[in-house]
């Protein structure tokens, strides 16, 4: 355990940005990052808050309305136990540790364990297979793994020499978990945490190439994720609700870090299918006051009657894509409120976000978030300063919420940090007033007839139609103008994916789209994904250039 001097600058900097959640000026300004030589925000940070507070800081909501509440007491507590079993198990500081759980209690027990032990966590959802995990446990080095039951068969044909532990259940040859609840509840660290020591190894979703190992430290992510705080605009005693599944980055900026950095309630409700009247329901139910979710969640939440949430929440965000401003207006007349749009990576806490209290523009992400100096390069030259370019972080003064490197890949960590700068991939525009508008990754963005073309715009004006429900739009080859646009399009309930249909959306994207950038093909086909929920727009690009014979062409419906 680190000496009290780590915690105080962690709780001042955390105030700092609570007193200023509505001045981002003053916030922007004043902020400066801790940058302990020794912290473990486990020890030094949860069991401090956690001593004696009976206060809930976790709440899971069943489907069947069972479910479980835990304490910050309990959960410190019961995190001693489980990281005391653990060690009887073997797992030691620097141990790689593949967790792959639900939204269960054990999760977050795992996870305080694991920092409190040293050991490396390499998240894990449970929608990954065979294939997926033995990549993983090869690349990640991994030690020990712990899941539940009905996954163990998974690893029958996975190779190492991991140890095998079971959450929620017994499997044939895999530790019991459950023991560790006859273990003591107090624990006594074998010695100090190095700040710069490892402590998280995320996989990325890969969508467009094999999946990269993003490393964190232990105050990479815990102590970078006050930015996330500050954009969600968390308070002390809120009961946060983020929709996001376990394995993914997401999952630890707001059900992990972001509102217990904040001292704030996680709210998990946990469904096998979603029903937007029912988590309506339970955010009524439980009092949400801060509430998170990707676009994909957003769009399907306005095809139901918003009005039956009586309460809303305070703050209403929304990550992981650019959000589409009609999805945002449908909820700002229905609640009352705006939802908060923000930009963040695997590879770095919220970088570009609308904080509270700001003025807000349409189709604008934000401004860079406090401890982030963000630039824009230009496209040819690398140089900073571009009114659109390439978005990066300006390393002269490195966030702390910026992740190591790409875990054994010296070349592309080099090559993502190259001339004082992370490069992000992802392209934006900037205006007068430093407002950044997000306008697609830069292997996204294409030419058609020598105009730039960013997908998210077209798909943005796609989603205006109450046909569509989800939409990607990629290039089609075309002899003339090199590419045109093409869309895939998924209907919404009641609509037919036929030549009508087609025909209404090809006048609707003439009506609001310039010349040069209107769909000038489409299909009606699911979008593919990747288990975190991302389009995978390679596939699209493969099989729009494979051709096929279901797509629509708008000259021939004219």
């Amino acid at each position: 355990m680190t000496s009290g001097s780590a915690t105080e600058e962690f709780r001042a900097a955390r105030d700092f940005l609570l007193e200023h959640r509505e001045d981002y000026g003053r916030a922007y300004k004043g902020f400066a990052w801790p940058r302990p030589e020794h912290f473990n925000w486990a020890l030094d940070w949860f069991d401090v808050i956690a001593e004696g507070n009976d206060r809930t800081a976790l709440r899971i909501v069943e489907e069947d309305g069972s479910g479980a509440r835990l304490s910050f007491a309990e959960l410190a507590a019961r995190s001693n136990q489980a990281a005391n079993w653990l060690r009887a198990q073997g797992v030691r500081a620097g141990d790689r540790v593949l967790v792959m759980l639900g939204n269960q209690t054990e999760l977050w027990e795992t996870a305080l364990a694991a920092m409190k032990l040293r050991a490396v966590v390499i998240p894990a959802t449970p929608l990954l297979g065979p294939a997926d995990l033995r990549d993983r446990v090869e690349r990640g080095r991994v030690r020990h793994v712990v899941t539940r039951p009905g996954d163990t068969a998974k690893f029958d044909d996975v190779p190492g020499g991991y140890s095998r532990i079971v959450v929620g259940g017994r499997s044939e040859g895999w530790l019991p978990y459950g023991e560790a609840y006859g273990c003591p509840e107090t624990f006594a660290p074998d010695g100090p945490t190095r700040a710069d020591e490892t402590l998280l190894l995320y996989f990325t979703s890969g969508t467009t190439a094999r999946p990269k190992l993003v490393e964190h430290t232990h105050v990479s992510y815990p102590v970078g994720h006050l930015a996330t705080m500050y954009w969600i605009g968390l308070r002390p005693g809120d009961v946060h609700l983020n929709i996001s599944s376990p394995g993914w980055a997401k999952h630890a900026w707001s059900n992990l870090f972001a509102p217990w950095n904040a001292e704030a309630t996680v709210f998990i409700h946990n469904y096998s299918r979603f029903d937007a009247g029912r988590l309506m329901a339970e955010m009524d139910r439980e009092g949400i006051t801060s509430f998170c979710a990707p676009p994909t969640v957003w769009r399907m939440l306005i095809q139901a009657d918003l009005s039956s949430l009586r309460r809303p929440p305070r703050e209403a965000v929304a990550a992981g894509e650019p959000l589409n401003p009609e999805v945002i207006e449908t909820v700002r007349r229905a609640w009352g409120m705006t939802i908060r749009d923000g930009f963040g990576q695997t590879e770095t806490a919220v970088q570009v976000a609308n904080s509270p209290g700001q003025p807000l523009k349409t189709g604008s992400m934000g401004r860079p978030s406090p401890g982030y100096r963000i630039e824009l390069l230009d496209p040819v030259t690398g140089k900073p300063g571009a009114a659109e370019g390439e978005i990066a972080v300006d390393l002269a003064e490195r966030p702390v919420g910026l992740m190591t490197g790409y875990h054994g890949d010296g070349q592309r960590t080099a090559e993502a940090m190259r001339d004082g700068f992370y490069r992000t991939g992802d392209i934006g525009a900037r205006d007068e007033d430093g407002y950044l508008t997000y306008v697609g990754r830069s292997d996204d963005v294409f030419k058609a007839s020598d105009y730039k073309i960013s997908p998210f715009e077209l798909e943005s004006a796609l989603l205006e139609h109450e046909a569509v429900a989800e939409a990607a739009v990629v290039p089609a080859p075309d002899p003339l103008r090199l590419a045109v646009p093409k869309a895939y399009v998924v209907l919404a309930e009641g609509w037919e994916p036929d030549a009508d249909t087609a025909r209404l959306l090809f006048a609707h994207s003439r009506a609001v789209l310039a010349p040069y950038k209107r769909i000038r093909r489409l299909e009606f086909d699911a979008l593919p994904k990747t288990v975190s929920g991302k389009i995978r727009r390679i596939e699209l690009r493969e099989r729009t250039a494979e051709g096929s014979d279901a797509e629509y062409v708008e000259e021939e419906l004219r």
